[in-house]
């Protein structure tokens, strides 16, 4: 697993040994990016369940100001933190030891306008997706007014159309793997 471009292009990441952790692709990040490539520069990115942290540290490496990343697995944190370090970025790199639902709902009072986020929980947990999408739906300032919210998914599962303020508005596939982009309706727009 690598860094696909930008500052860090070509510089190999550690990946969480073990099952538990199923780290994005390097050819589904190349197409994640090719597609967000013209929000990346200045952006503030919120990777759910980064495991190693490869998609927060692509958004860095490729301009981002910022990288927030929630992870509560202790393999994947240790190589997620590793990973950090080796690169030089804990300065635009923020690493939350949490459960996604139980951080979403610590920061549901916070303003912090997160211009793309991305999850990407065990394809196994069905439920994380209801659940984080559910909670990212509801949130008040925690979205910037463009934000985009990606999922990465297994081919066969569909995610909902709509989750509070998120509606979908794109699905790509790739192997074995769906990305589901969502953008944040106005109040104004779903009345």
């Amino acid at each position: 697993m690598r860094v696909i471009a930008g500052k860090f292009g070509s510089r190999v990441l550690d990946a969480p040994a073990g099952q538990a952790t199923r780290p994005t692709s390097d050819r589904l990040r190349e197409t994640l990016f090719n597609v967000l490539a013209p929000r990346m520069e200045d952006a503030r990115v919120l990777d759910l369940y980064a495991g190693s942290g490869a998609v927060g540290l692509e958004a860095v490496s490729r301009g981002a100001r910022e990288a927030v990343m929630v992870e509560r697995d202790e393999t994947a944190l240790k190589a997620l933190r590793g990973n950090v370090a080796r690169l030089g970025v804990a300065a635009e790199c923020r690493i939350h030891a949490s459960g996604v639902a139980a951080w979403l709902k610590r920061e549901r009072t916070r303003a912090a306008e997160f211009d793309v986020v991305f999850l990407d929980p065990p394809y196994d947990a069905e439920e994380e997706y209801a659940a984080a999408l559910g909670l990212l739906g509801m949130q008040e300032g925690l979205l910037a007014r463009d934000a985009v919210v990606v999922a990465e998914h297994r081919k066969q599962m569909d995610l909902e159309e709509q989750y509070g303020r998120l509606r979908r508005t794109r699905v790509l596939k790739q192997g074995d793997a769906k990305l589901s982009f969502y953008s944040v309706e106005d109040v104004a727009e779903a009345d």
